[in-house]
C-alpha cells in the first residue's frame, strides 16, 4: 500500500510541490495540499485520491504506485461510495467484500469535508465513484407521534439523507440498498425501482446479488472472488 511519504516523494518529482500534510478525520490516513490547488488524500488502508481542478492528470501520476489508471473518460470504475449507520461489523464485511473484488470503498464519512456541508462533499466526490452501497440497518427505532404500537426499527436518519443524495447524483441503477431484514424493519422509502438486497445476518450472504448489480453497470468483477 502506497504511504504518504511515497506520495509526497513521487508528486514531487513530478513537479507538484507539496505545500501541507495533515492527518484524515477521523484519523484514517493523510491528505495533502498541492501548490498547483489540488488536495490529495492517502488512506491507511490503501486507498488515494485527487481532488480538485486537473485531478485527473494528478490521479494518472498516482498510478505509478498505486497500479490503477483512470479510465478514458476520467470515470473511476473501481470506486464505490459506501453508506453505513452503526453496525460497523456489516461495514467492516462490506469493505473487505469490496477490497477482495479489486475495488475501493469510499467511507463518506471519512472523507475531508474541508468546511463542506454534506451535499457539497458529495458533489465534490461525485466523479470520483461510479455506483454506491447503502447499508441500511436497524439502528434505530421510531414511530408516528400517538402510535407508540406501530414501532419499528429504522436505519439512522443520516443514512437515509445521504441516500436520497446519492439517488439523485448517480440514479437509482447506481445505488444499491443491502437491508438487514430484521422483525419490524421499515425501508428507507418505497421508491419505485430501487435495489433492495436483504440479508439477515452477514453482508456475505447477498455477494452474488450484489457483484451482479455492479456488473450490470460496468464493474468488471472476478466471480472467482464471490
Amino acid at each position: 500500500m502506497p504511504t504518504v511519504d511515497q506520495v509526497a516523494t513521487l508528486l514531487e518529482r513530478n513537479g507538484r510541490h507539496v505545500t501541507s500534510r495533515s492527518r484524515l478525520k477521523n484519523n484514517t490516513g493523510w491528505m495533502l495540499r498541492l501548490e498547483s490547488g489540488q488536495v490529495v488524500s492517502i488512506w491507511d488502508k490503501g486507498m488515494v485520491l485527487a481532488q480538485g481542478d486537473g485531478a485527473d492528470e494528478i490521479q494518472a501520476l498516482l498510478a505509478e504506485i498505486t497500479g490503477k489508471r483512470m479510465p478514458s473518460k476520467g470515470v473511476a470504475h473501481t470506486t464505490v461510495f459506501v453508506v453505513y449507520g452503526h453496525d460497523e461489523g456489516a461495514r467492516n464485511e462490506l469493505e473487505a467484500i469490496l477490497r477482495r473484488w479489486g475495488l475501493e470503498p469510499v467511507l463518506l464519512d471519512q472523507l475531508p469535508s474541508e468546511g463542506q456541508t454534506i451535499i457539497e462533499k458529495l458533489e465534490k466526490y461525485r466523479s470520483a465513484a461510479h455506483f454506491a452501497v447503502v447499508l441500511a440497518t436497524p439502528d434505530d427505532e421510531g414511530y408516528r407521534v400517538g402510535h407508540p404500537d406501530e414501532k419499528a426499527f429504522r436505519a439512522r436518519q443520516n443514512v437515509v439523507l445521504e441516500l436520497g443524495m446519492l439517488l439523485d447524483l448517480l440514479g437509482r441503477a447506481k445505488v444499491a440498498i443491502l437491508l438487514k431484514d430484521v422483525r419490524n424493519m421499515e425501508r428507507p422509502s418505497d421508491i419505485q425501482g430501487l435495489i433492495y438486497i436483504p440479508f439477515t445476518d452477514s453482508v456475505k450472504e447477498v455477494s452474488v446479488p450484489l457483484a451482479k448489480e455492479m456488473q450490470k453497470q460496468g464493474f468488471d468483477i472476478d466471480v472467482s472472488k464471490l
